[in-house]
């Protein structure tokens, strides 16, 4: 039996490589003689750098740049040795996991960060990155990560705005020269989130309260962001309120798009293309995903649906294994199954899963 594990991240808990290592730990206690090939996946978000590391001989290199409430972190990013492009992840700077519950600020965490990792990156001679961006404490349209590499963005009296998504309300001009540096890079910016800047989809409101926004606060960014979308396209000429994926990681893709002149690509098409997803899917005859949740969005383009419906089209049995699961779909295996208590589950995640693993 050859079997393909290709969960994505265990959000809180498990990155994509160490949930896939967990599966193969239980599989091997109780059916030593499988053929198990590990691949951890990801849509662009937290696990991309895991994911391709695996699949691609690149070397890993790291900055030190801010995290959303501008204190000094370490951030690594990927050169692929074969093409020469550089792959960051968005979140090793402007991610969640950065900051604690009761260190959120949702009206106030930026995005420098990723202004300062794709400056790292390119001092290098690098002519393409790809950005996965999801995962995020912030929620700035990428006005913070447009300031670390130089633009100004001030009010109707000249006053430089503070950092975050909130001061955006009072914005009035923007101040761009895009850097030499950028001349012949292309960006490509790797989501499989569609929702656009602004609106009852937009960054703010879908995507707000999981950083900690309550509702109060998801009204402020929200007329923040389409007041940022307005200058926007006065002073830089892209229209980014309506694109679809423009929201992704509160709104920076779509700062990348208008600063950058970046491309929004399918994040799990780039990922799954790197790792010969579907010639791996072709020769197991077994796969195995999953993730912290699974529900009805799980089958609306993220990693677990995607890699189901693959498997599926090649008539492959899925067996997917979750943190937690909605009631509707009573045939995935889940952590919770054998450990009720959310917080102790999160705290003994690789063992449970292992275990779970090990119990198919």
């Amino acid at each position: 039996m050859k079997v393909l594990i290709c969960p994505q991240e265990f959000k809180g808990s498990l990155s994509a490589d160490e949930a896939a290592r967990a599966i193969a730990s239980g599989l091997r206690r109780t059916h030593p003689g499988w053929t198990l090939d590990r691949c951890p996946m990801s849509d662009g978000g937290p696990g991309l750098l895991d994911a391709l590391r695996q699949a691609v001989r690149a070397d890993t290199s790291a900055a030190i740049v801010r995290d959303p409430l501008g204190r000094r972190v370490l951030a690594r990013y990927l050169v692929v040795r074969e093409t020469g492009d550089a792959v960051i992840e968005a979140a090793q700077a402007n991610g969640i996991w950065h900051v604690k519950a009761e260190e959120r600020n949702p009206l106030f965490s930026d995005t420098a960060g990723v202004g300062d990792l794709l400056r790292e990156v390119l001092s290098g001679p690098v002519k393409r990155v790809i950005v996965g961006v999801g995962g995020s404490a912030t929620t700035d349209g990428g006005a913070g990560m447009a300031t670390a590499l130089g633009a100004r963005f001030t009010d109707g009296a000249g006053n430089v705005l503070p950092p975050g998504g909130a001061p955006l309300a009072d914005l009035a001009r923007i101040d761009w020269t895009r850097p030499a540096i950028f001349d012949g890079v292309a960006i490509e910016v790797a989501t499989d989130v569609t929702n656009p800047l602004v609106g009852p989809n937009g960054a703010a409101t879908i995507y707000g309260p999981q950083k900690g926004a309550t509702s109060a606060q998801v009204d402020i960014l929200e007329a923040a962001l389409v007041r940022y979308a307005s200058v926007v396209r006065r002073s830089i000429g892209t229209d980014i309120a309506n694109l679809p994926g423009a929201g992704a990681a509160g709104g920076l893709a779509g700062g990348l798009v208008a600063f950058l002149g970046a491309h929004i690509a399918s994040g799990f098409d780039v990922v799954a293309g790197a790792v010969h997803l579907a010639e791996r899917l072709a020769a197991a005859d077994m796969v195995i995903t999953g993730e912290g949740r699974f529900d009805s969005q799980s089958l609306q383009g993220k990693v677990t649906g995607r890699v189901i419906a693959l498997a599926r089209a090649l008539n492959k049995p899925v067996v997917v294994l979750a943190g937690s699961a909605d009631p509707a779909f009573a045939d995935v295996q889940t952590v919770a199954s054998l450990e009720p208590d959310a917080g102790r589950a999160m705290q003994a995640a690789g063992s449970l899963l292992g275990e779970l693993a090990a119990s198919l």
